[in-house]
């Protein structure tokens, strides 16, 4: 996506006389030539990897019984060092897509070695356990091989574990395994930077969100809620104003720290919409959550296309909201549909003229 998009404004720049093409054609192959850019041979060796590894497991699982215990054990930790091994070698060569490939079927094989194992002996534990320890191994060798592969298996690991905690219905917030997400988070972010896989910072922006609208779901109070839109508002300021301290550390990460915090945010006062169903509690919540849309445009509007749409999302939802359960209900159905056409049509004059702000051109709306 972002290579078109370059691609189409180095051509227009080209016709403008604004560069030279073979300066255009060299920006092109230096960014061909980042290890980041996507591969589709890699990608393809990636999922080749995924199910050579669910072959071998499976086929292992079928002959089980027929296998003597130590061969079994045997034959399950050789692959797993075989499989490190020719990473190893092929890193070694400069074979980074078939180290990755090589990694990831390690790690998935001692991930089916221990549940095999277990069984074997009758170990003690559960599911969550074992995901913690499949995480921790991951981790390890991530860091160790410097594998941005391993370090977005690693993140679904971690979403593995919180997902075994949330098929615990008899699962307590004051127990320790609450506070192994945020941590396993933590752990994903700091292979993210160590072995410069951006995009897997994704997992660990969305297992926090997700993790905190649990608590909420696990608790369901207001004061809960607050807490979720005081810590997105605090934290999207931390990220988009430029007299934060973090804000140098933001703006390096891209657009996701701020828009994942303002999310945040937006969820939090969506919650309250759930918690206050009075006419005043409403319109109080709305008129929050209609601030809070137009500071996250002026805040961050001009530079982060995505809190930008968002704020005008939320904006324009707000509103339609409002009027639906307030004057849609005294003047009926016809009427609620002229005021929301009075809404959409405010809502695209107020964009018009922040956009106008935001650029420095004059805006003029065309039919």
């Amino acid at each position: 996506m972002y290579r078109g998009r370059l691609e189409r404004d180095l051509g227009l720049w080209v016709e403008k006389g604004l560069i030279a093409r073979p300066v255009a054609d060299s920006l092109l192959k230096e960014l061909d030539s980042r290890e980041s850019s996507f591969s589709v041979g890699q990608f393809l060796i990636i999922v080749a990897a995924v199910l050579i590894s669910a072959a071998i497991l499976l086929l292992v699982a079928s002959n089980w019984e027929a296998i003597p215990r130590l061969v079994r054990v045997g034959t399950l930790v050789g692959l797993i060092w075989v499989f490190h091994g020719v990473a190893a070698l092929c890193l070694a060569r400069g074979r980074k897509g078939l180290a990755a490939a090589s990694l990831i079927m390690g790690t998935m094989t001692f991930g089916g070695a221990m549940s095999l194992i277990g069984q074997m002996y009758h170990l003690s534990g559960d599911a969550s356990d074992m995901m913690v320890a499949w995480f921790a191994a991951s981790a390890f060798s991530a860091a160790v091989f410097r594998s941005g592969a391993l370090a977005a298996i690693t993140g679904f690991l971690a979403w593995g574990y919180f997902a075994s905690l949330g098929a615990d219905f008899d699962f307590e917030w004051d127990l320790l395994p609450a506070l192994v997400v945020p941590a396993m988070a933590l752990v994903v972010m700091a292979l993210v930077y160590y072995t410069k896989a951006d995009r897997v910072r994704h997992l660990a922006y969305l297992l926090m969100m997700a993790w905190l609208v649990w608590y909420y779901l696990s608790h369901d109070s207001v004061p809960t809620a607050i807490l979720l839109a005081v810590i997105g508002a605090i934290g999207f300021l931390l990220a988009g104003l430029p007299l934060s301290p973090l804000y140098p550390a933001a703006k390096r990460a891209g657009a996701a720290p701020a828009f994942y915090t303002c999310l945040l945010c937006m969820i939090g006062l969506g919650l309250l919409h759930a918690e206050y169903d009075e006419s005043l509690g409403r319109l109080v919540v709305g008129v929050m959550t209609m601030i809070a849309a137009v500071t996250s445009i002026v805040v961050c509007g001009r530079d982060n296309g995505v809190v930008r749409y968002l704020g005008y999302l939320v904006f324009a939802g707000e509103l339609l909201y409002l009027s639906s359960v307030t004057v849609g209900s005294i003047i009926g159905t016809s009427g609620l549909f002229l005021v929301s056409g009075l809404v959409v049509g405010f809502t695209a004059w107020a964009v018009i003229q922040l956009e106008k702000r935001l650029s420095g051109k004059p805006a003029e709306v065309k039919a």
